[in-house]
């Protein structure tokens, strides 16, 4: 089943866009600040409809979440309005698509809420997050599964290449209208995976998991494994450890449940169904980990709607360049970069990747009262939406961030998170946030100074040079951050005056 969807104007990239995602078991209105590479929610809110309760016996919507989404659908109209949204589109999935009175609904949304609604097919619901999980992990390997209330949507990625999509009628909600015990389920489940053979083709490969109900379940892990960073988006787990602690949570009753922190407690009927799927399918495809996805089918949306150019761009690097450009006064980081390089010889792309995004954040507490940029800077920087990151990648930036404003890591606690790191990451860290207290320090902020000067790294000193016309650069608390790089890279401070050419 399809619908029309009404032309729409072109979004500039900097003027708000929104998405309303109308599933089977909740309706979710997200605001973003702009259609670009790494966009911002600054509005995200969900009602818990459960349109698709009863579809899979009666095949039509559930009374009273119509009655429940039109009265929302109206409300989101209006709020998308008031926050001047230039482009708004609404997706529906799995429950409109499959009832006999989808097109009903369908209709009676653009009569009352003024809303026009595309309804994704179950192939595009699939490429849609398989798109999103591309856009918030570059390159995805593995296998990439989209649990809705209605349906399993499962595709392959090859290094960012999308494989064979299919959409099974395994959601949540369906599993436990069937009125079957579980071996049933178990059996039904398991007939389904197992008809299609090129699942064998991700075994052993990551497996990617998107949906509410799936990001429930790491709340869930992470709770019980006593994660230091409550961040869905990364969120990595052996895949046999993800496995086992899936069926765990598959044989859990309510009550047990209940116990248990899982988020949204409307989620516990239908949790123990998305684990017995997800148990199910890990069995099957073997995944050497599991890495949990934030960005699902509205975030590959609008990453659908870029041109390639952006498209191509790295999510975090773009992230960490708007972020330059709103909250920065007057740096250049790509100076940042080029100045700070002496110092990190053999580094590999991913490091020299973060070591740019530490630059591109590195003047994010100017505006902060002095005594609290430090732990601004490492609060701020650790919990930001930034796509393209994993947990550890995080934990260096924020840490490097910290040192930039605090000088060492004395005072900042979180010994948990520091735990993420390698002691060789902790120390590279701390290095790069000497250096660009140096660097901020030495040229004011407006880093363009930085390009007369040099900072030098040999065997046993540390070298910055100035030139000769201005000497005056240098001072005592130059000296005093030189000295301190020095000391942690274990060299000699020096700092060498050019003569002014004859």
């Amino acid at each position: 089943m399809t619908a029309p969807t009404a032309p729409r104007p072109a979004a500039g990239l900097s003027e708000r866009v929104a998405v309303i995602d109308i599933g089977s078991n909740s309706i979710r209105l997200v605001v973003y600040d702009g259609l670009k590479r790494a966009p911002i929610p600054i509005f995200n809110e969900k009602v818990l409809c459960g349109l698709g309760r009863g579809v899979e016996k009666s095949g039509r919507l559930n009374a009273d979440g119509v009655a429940q989404a039109l009265v929302n659908l109206q409300r989101f109209r209006h709020l998308a309005e008031g926050m001047r949204v230039g482009r708004l589109d609404v997706l529906a999935t799995a429950a409109v698509r499959d009832a006999a009175d989808g097109a009903a609904f369908v209709a009676a949304v653009k009569e009352k809420a003024g809303l026009t609604i595309s309804v994704v097919s179950g192939e595009g619901e699939a490429r849609l997050s398989a798109q999103g999980v591309l856009s918030g992990t570059p390159g995805a390997d593995g296998l990439v599964g989209d649990l809705g209330g209605g349906s399993l949507e499962l595709v392959t990625l090859d290094r960012g290449v999308m494989g064979p999509q299919v959409t099974l009628p395994l959601g949540p909600l369906r599993l436990m209208e069937a009125g079957e015990g579980r071996n049933a389920i178990v059996r039904t489940i398991d007939q389904h995976l197992e008809s299609l053979p090129w699942l064998a083709s991700a075994k052993g490969r990551p497996f990617h998991p998107v949906g509410g109900s799936w990001r429930a379940l790491a709340k869930l892990h992470m709770e019980q494994a006593g994660h230091p960073l409550h961040i869905i988006h990364h969120y990595t787990v052996p895949g046999d450890v993800a496995r086992e602690f899936a069926g765990m949570v598959a044989r859990r009753d309510r009550a047990a449940l209940e116990k248990m922190a899982v988020g949204s407690k409307r989620r516990i009927d239908t949790l123990p169904y998305a684990a017995l799927v997800f148990e199910r399918l890990v069995k099957l495809v073997q995944p050497s980990q599991v890495v949990f996805s934030a960005f699902g089918l509205r975030e590959g949306h609008l990453y659908g709607l870029l041109p390639p150019e952006e498209q191509r761009r790295d999510p975090l690097l773009a992230a960490g360049d708007d972020w330059s450009n709103r909250f920065g006064r007057f740096g250049d980081a790509a100076l940042l970069v080029n100045w700070t390089g002496g110092l990190f010889a053999g580094e590999d792309e991913q490091a020299l990747r973060l070591r740019h995004a530490a630059c591109l954040l590195s003047d994010l507490g100017w505006a902060e009262h002095p005594d609290y940029r430090a732990e601004h800077a490492f609060l701020r920087v650790l919990r930001f939406p930034f796509p393209g990151i994993d947990h550890a990648g995080r934990v260096f930036l924020a840490l490097s961030g910290y040192t930039r404003y605090a000088g060492s890591l004395e005072g900042v606690g979180h010994e948990s998170l520091r735990r993420l790191l390698t002691e060789a990451q902790s120390l590279r860290a701390v290095v790069l946030g000497l250096a660009l207290r140096l660097a901020h320090t030495l040229s004011g902020g407006a880093t363009a100074q930085l390009q007369r000067t040099s900072l030098r790294l040999t065997e046993e000193v540390l070298e910055l040079t100035l030139p000769g016309d201005a000497a005056e650069l240098n001072g005592d608390v130059v000296q005093r951050r030189l000295d301190g790089l020095a000391r942690v890279l274990n060299r000699k401070a020096r700092i060498t005056v050019q003569a002014d050419p004859a």
